[in-house]
């Protein structure tokens, strides 16, 4: 029962329903199209935590290559230029790092010819990098799939209209119309947000690789510049 006051005074009545506001959560959204379309929503769905768990995973495991002692090619520089071989390698491996392995894969070949030595460190350097870059491309591959997966479901979504529309005699029912193009649309968005999620982590973490290798290459030449200095 409503109540209201007229501008007399008098409280009366009022017949009229109160209009609820409505609020739809995710999976109501999800699952107010067609079966098919939430099928590919749920899919789109799974594709984006396998993204961003590679992405987080992958991010940790690079910014933590990164980290190296700034005085660590300094204390190499001493060890080695006083012979003391078995202090470098152990420093090397308490350093535990790309750069710290491709050092002391550097420092196990001394005495060879440089060639073979520079040989030895870009072998190590490719099996880093290999490391680094670990199911990445999975995440290419899903910036790649996911709007084309989207876009099926759009293909879908009007597939559905037009038949709906095609089925019909007469006028066709709007809600019955609609649902094949609410398909489309959700799928379509659903689709363009796990792509551009998944491209931008892609990117980001092409760039932080990047970083890494040269600091790699970098740390490389420092050592064989090293082992090139007159004794």
């Amino acid at each position: 029962m409503n109540l209201f006051i007229q501008e007399t005074g008098e409280v009366v009545e009022s017949t009229m329903p109160l209009v609820e506001e409505e609020t739809q959560t995710v999976f109501d959204i999800i699952l107010s199209g067609d079966p098919s379309g939430t099928v590919i929503i749920c899919i789109l769905i799974l594709l984006l935590f396998v993204a961003l768990y590679i992405y987080f995973e992958r991010l940790f495991k690079i910014k933590g290559s990164s980290k190296i002692d700034d005085k660590f090619m300094l204390q190499i520089k001493d060890h080695v230029s006083n012979g003391r071989i078995d202090a470098a390698k152990i420093l090397c491996a308490q350093e535990n790092s790309p750069v710290a392995r491709l050092t002391e894969k550097g420092i196990s070949r001394i005495g060879s010819p440089l060639e073979d030595i520079n040989g030895a460190i870009e072998n190590a350097g490719k099996l880093e990098v290999y490391k680094l870059e670990k199911n990445v491309s999975i995440l290419a591959t899903i910036a790649g799939a996911a709007p084309m997966i989207g876009f099926l479901g759009t293909v879908i979504g009007m597939v559905i209209a037009f038949r709906t529309l095609a089925e019909s005699e007469g006028a066709p029912e709007m809600g019955t119309l609609a649902e094949g193009i609410y398909t489309a649309m959700t799928t379509t968005v659903a689709g363009l947000i796990v792509g551009i999620i998944a491209y931008i982590g892609y990117n980001h973490l092409v760039v932080k690789t990047d970083k890494v290798v040269h600091q790699m290459e970098s740390n490389a030449v420092d050592f064989l510049d090293l082992l090139n200095e007159p004794a």
